[in-house]
């Protein structure tokens, strides 16, 4: 069976892709439960599941950082988000 992609996200939004993701391997994995899969598929889907545990992962450890950068009380008016992905800031 082919890998179904996550849904596109309008927005771009790192939690929309995060929450899309996280979807996704869920549904991977309740896949993998039933037992009806082949080993290829079995093989093809443990891939897939993966990739997103590992996209997840860095969205989690961004979130962590961007919640300690917008939390440090030892220069609270230094606090800024993180640039957008995709983005270098020199646009600041």
């Amino acid at each position: 069976m082919p890998r179904k992609p996550a849904p596109a996200n309008p927005d771009g939004s790192p939690v929309a892709d995060f929450e899309a993701s996280l979807d996704e391997l869920e549904a991977l994995v309740e896949r993998m439960e039933q037992g009806n899969l082949s080993l290829e598929e079995s093989l093809a889907t443990y891939e897939r599941g993966i990739g997103l545990f590992r996209s997840c992962q860095a969205a989690l450890e961004q979130a962590e950082l961007r919640v300690r950068l917008l939390s440090d009380v030892d220069a609270p008016d230094s606090a800024r988000p993180f640039p957008e992905p995709g983005r270098d800031g020199d646009d600041a």
